[in-house]
């Protein structure tokens, strides 16, 4: 609707004539749908905005035309004037991404071009990378531009980079595209494996379970991916070298520290080996760290006596002298123990003695002293066992022998050592006279036994009733035994068996004759005063009382 200009006929005629009418002609082969005339007032308008890109001038051509058909043209040119109405444009022709971290400085991340379809001052574009160090932009040809960077990269600091790019104009006021680079940095292997701690002190106990889990070494790379994945292995403390040691495992997955085998820290009290973690980049990057693995003591030593010596024959024997006093040094007990700390810390105490109230063992030194005076009362030899005990839980102990001589003199010595043999000799006779003794009792209870059944075997075939010697068996025997000067006088024995009797019973009676001369037994003979006796043997019949020749059971049992 604005106006452009008004053209102007005139016509010199008047009347219809003189009427003028204004169009446009299309002889000019220009549409002219951007303009429109007034036919009366000549006024020529825009129909529509013009674009200067479009078209930087126009070239149109009015027909004035009067009433009688007479015409004129006139050329009318619209030169359009630029504004700033168009933003620069930007137009990517390479971008490179992902970026190794390696790159180096002046790699061409991107190539670009700028331009603007305003002309003059409105057409000309500057560019500017926002806010980076590491990049910057550099003009290449024309209105090409490089994004390039500057400086090394590295992904573990920034693994993305968002670049922006600004074209402005010159425009008033200037018109602004911004273009956004996205560069991811990819990674290298450039970082070594870190371990969270300098070195590493792990603890065992001595005497330990095989394959016990001690601990564990940890590191970490900075790298992704294969670069960042982490392997353990024991490496030698020169590359020459084997690993030091072979009680020692490592995973290689997760770094936890094995003891294969058990350990005695009395053979060993620290190993150190040393640890590798490596990565699988290309090529692999490693670190190491020093593993220190300390012995934790168990008490699995029992003390050792060192003074007195155990195994001496003769054991040694310590000299007392009689005038001794209380508190009097007899010895020291020495002993010694493997194990350290409070496992090692020993005790002494008195285990038993002859004289238990005479001596008295020092719990820390081992000193034996005497509790009190020596007296004559107190035996000579005195035997001790001192127990040495140590700390350890639980505690473990071992008991030292020693004997002690109370002497009036030293000069003694001698005589004491060879009276103390004796004594040891007679011991020993005692002791072979006991077993004799022992012996000999058996003996004696197997011949008894014997005898025993013997008669039980002889009672079962005499199943009769009484059997009677009479005196002519008996002087018989009497005169056999006289010359050897046994039975002197003549006895009469009684002989009870009964049937189903379990017992023999001897009677031991009076003797019915009187003592015979020796000779007389010796020959066989009697005297007149002698009484003869039946020398067979007497049934019941002959001492029954109808029988005057012999004396009744009652008379003879009187006799």
């Amino acid at each position: 609707g604005s106006v452009v200009l008004s053209v102007v006929a005139s016509d010199r005629d008047v009347g219809v004539n003189g009427d003028i009418a204004y169009q446009f002609s299309q002889a000019v082969g220009q549409s002219p749908s951007a303009f429109a005339i007034d036919p009366t007032s000549g006024e020529i308008k825009l129909t529509k905005p013009l674009d200067f890109e479009a078209a930087e001038n126009h070239e149109l051509s009015v027909r004035a035309t009067d009433g009688g058909g007479l015409s004129a043209i006139c050329k009318v040119l619209v030169e359009v004037v630029d504004v700033n109405d168009n933003a620069p444009e930007l137009v990517v022709s390479s971008f490179s991404s992902p970026l190794p971290e390696n790159a180096l400085p002046g790699t061409v991340v991107a190539l670009f071009t700028v331009r603007d379809r305003d002309a003059g001052a409105n057409g000309k574009i500057s560019c500017a990378l926002e806010d980076q160090l590491l990049f910057s932009l550099r003009p290449a040809y024309k209105n090409y531009y490089e994004l390039v960077t500057v400086s090394a990269l590295d992904r573990e600091e920034t693994a993305r980079y968002i670049l922006t790019v600004t074209a402005a104009d010159a425009g008033s006021p200037p018109l602004t595209t911004t273009q956004t680079f996205t560069v991811d940095v990819s990674d290298v292997n450039d970082n070594a494996p870190v371990f969270n701690q300098t070195s590493y002190t792990m603890y065992v106990r001595e005497n330990n379970v095989p394959t016990a889990l001690v601990g564990a070494v940890s590191a970490s790379d900075a790298d992704v991916g294969p670069n960042a994945k982490v392997t353990y292995f024991l490496a030698p403390a020169h590359s020459a070298e084997r690993p030091p040691c072979s009680c020692i495992s490592v995973n290689s997955e997760n770094g936890h520290v094995f003891v294969l085998r058990p350990l005695d820290y009395e053979q060993v009290r620290q190993i150190e080996v040393l640890v590798s973690a490596s990565d699988a980049g290309s090529p692999p990057l490693r670190a190491n760290v020093t593993v220190r693995l300390v012995v934790v003591d168990e008490n699995d030593n029992a003390p050792l006596v060192l003074h007195p010596a155990q195994d001496s024959s003769p054991p040694c024997n310590e000299l007392v002298p009689m005038s001794a006093e209380a508190g009097y040094l007899v010895t020291k007990v020495v002993a010694v123990d493997a194990d350290s700390g409070q496992n090692s810390w020993l005790s002494y105490h008195l285990l038993r003695a002859t004289d238990p109230g005479l001596f008295a063992v020092g719990a820390q030194s081992g000193e034996v002293r005497l509790r009190r005076p020596v007296t004559e009362r107190d035996a000579v030899k005195q035997k001790l066992v001192v127990l040495v005990r140590d700390n350890g839980r639980p505690p473990l102990s071992a008991t030292a022998a020693l004997s002690a001589l109370l002497l009036n003199d030293f000069s003694d010595v001698r005589l004491r050592h060879s009276s103390l043999a004796t004594e040891d000799e007679g011991g020993s006779l005692t002791t072979y006279l006991i077993i004799s003794l022992v012996f000999i009792s058996l003996l004696f209870l197997a011949s008894t036994a014997a005898f025993i059944a013997h008669k039980v075997c002889k009672r079962k075939e005499l199943k009769g009733g009484h059997v009677l010697y009479g005196t002519g068996n008996l002087q018989s025997s009497l005169a056999d035994a006289a010359p050897a000067g046994t039975l002197p006088h003549a006895y009469c024995y009684e002989i009870s068996l009964t049937t189903g009797s379990g017992n023999s019973e001897f009677k031991f009676l009076k003797p019915i004759l009187p003592s015979l001369p020796p000779q007389h037994c010796a020959t066989g003979g009697g005297t007149d005063d002698e009484q003869d006796f039946p020398r067979g043997p007497i049934t019941a019949e002959d001492v029954a009382p109808g029988n005057p020749g012999m004396p009744s059971a009652e008379q003879f049992n009187s006799l």
